[in-house]
């Protein structure tokens, strides 16, 4: 792992450098997360997974500025993470589109608030809209869509401010099955394309192992990672890679690995997390 001190440059686009969180419940300590060390590089594609309460989300909040560490460091680009900023697009389970607003005036609103002239807001917004095929619906309200088409349009959203960094918190999580295939598949297409850093938390395994470079894997009590499995399967990403054995062995692996977990074995797996 890349070492460096607070503001320091680093060869990492994300580094979670001894990252320690604990929260006060019922006059005692929780410890969220422990001895957390991980490099992510500029344009990965990271999943996390792990069982409920391993942290996944307190680790996201931390990446986003949310939420502040206890001890440790979070750094993007080698500077402290000190607050949300632009650089980090954020997207929620929840679609939190403004439902007053269309898919273009919602797709628009960050760049409204970063200053674009009213022209170049919309041309960008036009071309995200298109990117997710939503151009049918760039003037149809979020109540006449769909779960899916909520959550392309905020991924447009998330894509248009033009973030170097994708913060995503189990997006597809209430989606039906095939639709989360469908955004799976779609998203993979508009990564390919769009090149960003992804950082993307599931409790889904097989999405876990169809969307990423690496597959890092959380314990709980006290909230860590176990393991870092690369997926090493190509891209695109098609049906065919999904019904291969080389993907079955990599998804039992890492079920195992989520439900399967030998208390006191992963103490050590965070630090050597690698780039």
């Amino acid at each position: 792992m890349t070492t460096t001190t607070p503001g320091q440059r680093t060869e990492a686009k994300i580094s979670v450098q001894d990252v320690r969180k604990t929260f006060d419940l019922k006059n005692e300590e929780f410890v969220a997360l422990e001895r957390v060390n991980l490099d992510i590089s500029d344009n990965e594609f990271v999943t996390v997974v792990g069982p409920s309460g391993c942290g996944k989300s307190t680790l996201m909040n931390i990446l986003a500025g949310l939420d502040e560490t206890t001890a440790g460091h979070a750094l993007v680009d080698g500077t402290e993470v000190s607050g949300p900023g632009p650089e980090r697009g954020v997207i929620f389970q929840q679609y939190a589109l403004f439902p007053w607003l269309t898919v273009r005036k919602n797709v628009e609103f960050g760049l409204k608030v970063a200053g674009y002239a009213k022209a170049e807001r919309r041309e960008r917004a036009e071309h995200f809209i298109k990117l997710v095929g939503l151009e049918q619906f760039a003037d149809a309200l979020p109540k006449m869509l769909s779960g899916g088409m909520k959550q392309r349009c905020a991924i447009a959203r998330a894509y248009a401010v033009d973030p170097s960094i994708l913060l995503m918190d189990e997006p597809f999580g209430a989606l039906d099955a095939l639709t989360r295939v469908r955004l799976q598949e779609q998203l993979l297409e508009t990564w390919s394309r769009e090149k960003r850093t992804v950082v993307f938390i599931t409790h889904d395994v097989d999405e876990a192992v169809f969307l990423a470079n690496r597959v890092v894997v959380m314990a709980a009590r006290p909230g860590r990672i176990y393991d870092v499995i690369d997926i090493d399967l190509p891209y695109p990403r098609t049906e065919e890679v999904r019904l291969s054995p080389e993907f079955a062995e990599l998804r039992n692996r890492i079920w195992t690995s989520v439900y399967h977990q030998t208390p006191g074995t992963a103490a050590d797996a965070s630090a050597t997390a690698r780039a």
